[in-house]
């Protein structure tokens, strides 16, 4: 029996159109919390046991058996603003020119974010997909798998004959999800067909409250599992990433079944579910001071989100806002990770560790109104910034994040100390601080700038999480939001 050739590629971006800078090819090339961009043969062997979409893909078509992988390419950036024309452009072009030197293939996957957003496409992934079907294969199979935050456009679901998203949030799945996409993809090739149906829904949910842990996100994700009747029935739900000021921004539902009746009937059934969960998202934000106030009170190890400076959602990860709320507050055992400073990260490590010197730390590239924390510092480590993940989520992944150090403040009485890095990177495993031999377990008080991510390895060790608004380029506020694209000018849900 001959083997089907399936085709293979992964192009992600979540752009922050709230972020007033460019992603570029170079943000595209370079190794972060994920791997550089690969081509060829190293798709396969560069993201292989990772928690990823592709590598879960790759592993279903190779325990199916029968298929000839052609993979061409897989590429992310770090969240962050508008990718230029230039980055898409080269990125497109490869991945086209790799279809068109791949020779016949039988069908397409697509490890995709769904909220990328260029300087010329509200939509980078529906474009994509458009050129993938006019330049190259019209007519052929194309399966792909999808963040939980995609903003689903109409372009996107006409486009792919299956998409897959990611279930949970934190994103414990995306290895999952990508087997997913791959076990439709390889029955659609086999010559089952269905119909889809997409339903968009009339409101914003902010991220720190799309968490999947709990309801509503739990029940919704419950009821997509056990909603379908038979294999040729799913129903996938996108969250919406509200940081991208796009007209397709926002939840939505796609269905597939094998009629279009059917299809609305799943699809209606999911949208009706979330319509009337809108004010179970209405999850409350604190203020720094107000945050780390009662973290001192409480029992146990208190974690406190900076939900709005998170680098995994286009932050720029150096606000010190509640960093200097624990200052002000003289706050005892405290940790915090991890503020992008790659002068400061230099700094220490030309003095070495145990030194201390004078400087300011953070607040170089926020929102309008962050400064500094001007101060002295003590050096209490420093690495060369290649961090081994350890937690659920990412384990058996390698964080590339440049110089960096562990710092303790040594302007007050109390004892608070931050983890420095010179790449951009979210704060979602211990291994940030335990790689400077800092145990969270531990802490009084452990400071992440992250979202909902980090819930996956630091809820464990927690008493308590205290979501909080220090200033940032991630907003969590939506109704204060100036939204201009969005199919709703002002969210329901603040």
């Amino acid at each position: 029996m001959t083997n089907r050739r399936v085709a293979v590629a992964g192009f992600q971006h979540e752009t922050n159109t709230f972020v007033p800078f460019r992603t570029g090819f170079a943000e595209f090339r370079m190794a972060d919390s994920w791997p550089r961009l690969l081509r060829g043969e190293e798709v396969i062997s560069g993201t292989m046991g990772l928690n990823l979409p592709v590598a879960g893909a790759i592993a279903q078509a190779r325990e199916t058996g029968g298929v000839e992988l052609v993979p061409i390419l897989w590429c992310s950036a770090e969240p962050y603003g508008l990718v230029t024309d230039d980055a898409y452009r080269r990125i497109s072009e490869m991945i086209l020119e790799g279809l068109w030197n791949a020779g016949p293939v039988d069908g397409i996957y697509l490890d995709l974010h769904g909220a990328m957003v260029t300087e010329s496409h509200f939509d980078g992934e529906g474009a994509l997909l458009a050129q993938i079907r006019r330049q190259v294969v019209p007519d052929l199979p194309v399966a792909v798998s999808l963040d939980l935050h995609a903003n689903l456009s109409a372009e996107l679901v006409d486009h792919a004959d299956a998409i897959t998203i990611y279930r949970t949030y934190p994103h414990l799945d995306m290895a999952e999800t990508g087997s997913r996409a791959m076990r439709e993809l390889l029955r659609q090739m086999n010559g089952v067909t269905r119909r889809a149906a997409f339903r968009q829904a009339p409101f914003l949910v902010p991220l720190h409250a799309q968490f999947t842990g709990k309801a509503p996100g739990s029940r919704l994700c419950q009821l997509l599992e056990t909603l379908p009747a038979d294999t040729d029935e799913s129903v996938e739900l996108a969250m919406g990433f509200t940081a991208a000021d796009v007209p397709d921004c926002g939840p939505s539902v796609v269905a597939y079944a094998r009629s279009d009746q059917r299809a609305g009937a799943l699809a209606d059934r999911i949208m009706s579910e979330l319509c009337s969960s809108e004010p179970e998202f209405n999850v409350p934000l604190l203020e720094p001071h107000d945050a780390v106030r009662t973290a001192m009170v409480l029992e146990g190890t208190v974690i406190i989100a900076d939900v709005q400076d998170n680098p995994g959602a286009g932050g720029t990860s150096d606000t010190t806002g509640l960093l200097s709320a624990l200052v002000d507050l003289q706050a005892d055992n405290a940790i915090l990770g991890v503020i992008c400073d790659p002068d400061t990260a230099e700094r220490a490590h030309r003095v070495g560790t145990g030194s201390t010197f004078s400087g300011k730390l953070g607040g170089k590239s926020g929102p309008e109104g962050q400064t500094p924390l001007e101060g002295k510092f003590r050096v209490l480590g420093i690495s060369d910034g290649r961090i081994a993940y350890s937690g659920e989520m990412y384990g058996g992944g390698l964080a590339e994040v440049g110089p960096s150090c562990l710092l303790s403040v040594e302007d007050i009485p109390g004892d608070v100390r931050v983890v420095v890095s010179s790449v951009r990177t979210q704060c979602l495993d211990r291994a940030f601080f335990s790689h400077f031999s800092v145990d969270a377990t531990d802490a009084k008080i452990v400071c992440v700038k992250s979202t909902v991510h980090f819930r996956a390895d630091f809820e464990p060790i927690s008493s308590a999480i205290l979501n909080v608004a220090a200033p940032g380029f991630f907003p969590c506020k939506l109704a204060e939001v100036n939204y201009v694209n969005t199919r709703r000018a002002v969210p329901a849900v603040p």
